[in-house]
């Protein structure tokens, strides 16, 4: 959504804003800002400076106070920056005022995340999830976006008679909307029909913010071909494989990473592919360890999870990346007894609170893989004696 090939060109320079309020602090809004670098960076934009203000709540005009945005303002023109992301969702009338007075592309987050899942997405299903939640976002902003949309080039068509510019945008988009709705039914239904097929092997998906590693272990664990990239929302499409340990067979799926203010339209449109974390038998649950906020990273997880009313599910909790973690924590004098001290207080406060499910692996490093596969194995077998009591082999 941020030009006709639904990709920000190269090398384009940034610019950020955050604003602080009574529901995020500076320090949160210090950390989204940098989560919104990273989507920038994902995207093929530079972030060159971050801007904040404190406000009681977002100005309903320009969602900044008017000084902040002169500011913004002088900086944009003085160092010639072609983009302004804001990291809260703008309304289609804020984007208009702001647009006005910063004389260049401005966009939310929403936008942005938009458009790194267009230029992602490959099967037809994600193409049409994605088409989708971007023609939802776009509904309640066409007033404030016509000439946003009109950069674009795409879907708007002639006028009827009597019409306005607005009211045929509007009639144009709520149509593309139910069309691209009926697509996707069509294609969940083949999909459906594709978990069904699989018979009644026992399903494990992945499951984790973005970024944590999932695609890695997925190759790990299937030997599989899965894309996988430090950058962020590396996989859309949800890949499945059959695996067999041990003449045991299950499927694992990888699926899309979740992310703080996700746009709600995304969510909706891509519940067709977490189906597969919904007739998942078993999730693992992968977290970046090395993240400072990895805590809060698995509540994003654990609420969506919630949402999709799949956080009931039994679930296998594996810390990744800790090569990294280590080498972020420990200063290379400590000494190795109390370094495995800290490991092992570590270790034993997760179990305690994941009730002896969870696992501390180093995916690049393939540290601890085998002691996955062995936890895997031990968990299948135990949900196929469940299933299928009166067998003694589950293949």
């Amino acid at each position: 959504m941020l030009d006709k090939n639904n990709k920000i060109q190269n090398e384009e320079k940034a610019v950020l804003v955050g604003l602080i309020h009574k529901e995020q602090t500076e320090t949160l809004v210090k950390e989204y800002l940098g989560e919104l670098a990273f989507l920038a960076e994902t995207a093929g934009a530079i972030a060159v400076k971050t801007f904040m203000q404190k406000l009681p709540k977002p100005d309903s005009k320009t969602f900044v106070g008017k000084g902040k945005l002169e500011e913004i303002k002088e900086y944009v023109v003085a160092k010639g920056i072609s983009l302004v992301i804001f990291d809260d969702e703008l309304t289609g009338s804020q984007i208009g005022n702001i647009s006005d007075v910063l004389g260049v592309k401005t966009i939310d987050r929403s936008d942005l995340i938009l458009d790194i899942f267009a230029g992602r997405a490959k099967t037809a299903q994600a193409k049409v999830q994605v088409e989708l939640a971007q023609y939802q976002y776009i509904l309640p902003r066409l007033k404030g976006m016509w000439k946003h949309l009109e950069r674009q080039g795409g879907g708007i068509g002639s006028r009827g008679p009597g019409e306005t510019e607005i009211e045929t945008d509007r009639r144009i988009v709520k149509d593309k909307i139910s069309l691209l709705r009926k697509r996707l039914t069509e294609i969940d239904k083949q999909a459906t029909t594709q978990r069904k097929e699989r018979g009644e092997y026992i399903r494990l998906a992945l499951v984790g913010y973005t970024n944590v590693g999932k695609s890695t272990l997925m190759n790990l664990l299937t030997k599989a071909d899965v894309f996988a990239e430090n950058k962020l929302f590396a996989t859309l499409d949800t890949t499945t494989r059959k695996v067999v340990y041990e003449q045991t067979p299950f499927l694992l799926s990888d699926t899309v990473g979740f992310i703080r203010k996700l746009p709600h339209h995304l969510v909706e449109s891509f519940k067709s592919t977490l189906d597969e974390v919904r007739e998942a038998d078993c999730l693992l649950h992968v977290v970046d360890i090395s993240h400072p906020g990895y805590e809060d990273q698995m509540g994003v997880v654990n609420k969506t999870l919630q949402e999709l009313k799949c956080f009931d599910k039994p679930t296998i909790t594996i810390f990744n990346k800790m090569d990294l973690y280590e080498s972020n924590t420990f200063d290379p004098w400590l000494d190795n007894e109390v370094k495995q001290e800290m490991l092992t207080q570590l270790e034993s406060r997760w179990q305690q609170a994941t009730n002896n499910s969870a696992i501390f692996v180093a995916a690049t490093e393939r540290k601890n893989i085998d002691g996955l596969r062995n936890t895997i194995l031990s968990r299948v077998k135990k949900l196929y004696e469940e299933r299928y009591p009166y067998l003694t082999k589950f293949y």
